[in-house]
């Protein structure tokens, strides 16, 4: 069939936003439009209803990397089934819910695109039901970050998209944690970034799963000079220091603010590094003896040992006491 349709027309047909259309047919390799001679995307009439349907199918709570490339007898089957079941939901399994995940992700994109905060907090909101916790951190909000900050580096983002991310991932997170961070006893971590890096998620995140895990945490934001963060510490004298490193991965300014930040931090202190861009600054953490946290996964088992191992330094000390 004759592609006519351009991207716009599509978007405006189906209901889909550009960014969606665009994941859907890159990673997922939904639809197969054609180039036209000045590159525009070009989509036939088949692509559109396809497109539509798939959008009705993910909406109703089927996972896009299980449906993109079914046939459209099958696609038109699941709609109509979707819309004869309604209002009842079906609860989810572990696997299935895990399954969701990617069409999450693209229609939490889809709203970040669109700054409609309710339409993201709605999806944050499956999100934490069906994956718990720490799996919406782990499966959700850390992939999510990551994708946010490469369609900022894509150009597919502006900043306004970033900052609107960044305070709706941050109000949601604060909610969620807040049961974990009533304790005064617990260990305590510091989070921020530190000047040059100012895409924060990561951090915020970071700071969830610690409260999560039982610690206090203290967020001090985003591109905090080295110096000040030194001074916070020693007011605050935590167990720990996280800082997230996302982009650029080669400051050689930052990298001279690591070495500095570890001469100012008390010994006892721990500091740790995680972020997209870390590796980029290895040699200085191996120098510095900062752990570095490639994935949150890695972030709690770090946690876990640093707690026991303020237990046994408190035991210490109770004993030199007596």
């Amino acid at each position: 069939m004759k592609p006519i349709r351009t991207m716009k027309f599509v978007s405006l047909r189906t209901g889909l936003s550009v960014h969606t259309i665009r994941v859907w047919e890159k990673r997922y390799g939904a639809v197969r439009p054609v180039r036209a001679s000045n590159n525009r995307r070009l989509y036939s009439e088949q692509d559109v209803e396809r497109l539509g349907l798939l959008q009705q199918a993910t909406a109703a709570g089927h996972a896009i990397g299980q449906i993109a490339r079914a046939p459209l007898v099958e696609l038109r089957r699941l709609v109509k089934e979707s819309s004869d079941a309604r209002p009842v939901r079906r609860s989810v399994s572990k696997s299935a819910a895990q399954d969701l995940v990617p069409a999450l992700t693209t229609e939490a994109l889809a709203a970040i695109e669109a700054f409609d905060g309710v339409a993201l907090n709605t999806l944050f909101d499956r999100a934490a039901a069906e994956l718990g916790s720490p799996g919406v951190l782990q499966k959700f909000m850390a992939p999510l970050a990551e994708r946010v900050g490469e369609s900022w580096r894509d150009g597919a983002f502006k900043i306004a998209h970033e900052h609107f991310a960044t305070e709706h991932i941050s109000d949601f997170l604060g909610k969620f944690a807040r049961p974990y961070s009533e304790n005064v006893s617990a260990s305590h971590l510091v989070v921020a970034t530190p000047t040059g890096q100012l895409h924060e998620l990561g951090a915020i995140i970071a700071a969830a799963a610690a409260r999560s895990q039982g610690w206090r945490t203290t967020y001090l934001g985003a591109g905090l000079p080295i110096h000040e963060l030194a001074g916070a510490v020693r007011n605050l004298q935590p167990r720990a220091v996280a800082l997230s490193l996302v982009f650029p991965p080669n400051d050689a300014e930052l990298a001279k603010d690591l070495m500095k930040l570890r001469k100012l931090l008390p010994a006892e202190c721990a500091l740790l590094v995680g972020g997209r861009s870390a590796a980029g600054y290895k040699e200085e953490l191996r120098k510095i003896k900062a752990i570095h946290v490639e994935t949150l996964a890695a972030f709690y088992p770090v946690l876990d040992k640093l707690t026991r191992t303020k237990s046994q330094l408190d035991c210490a000390r109770r004993r030199a006491m007596v």
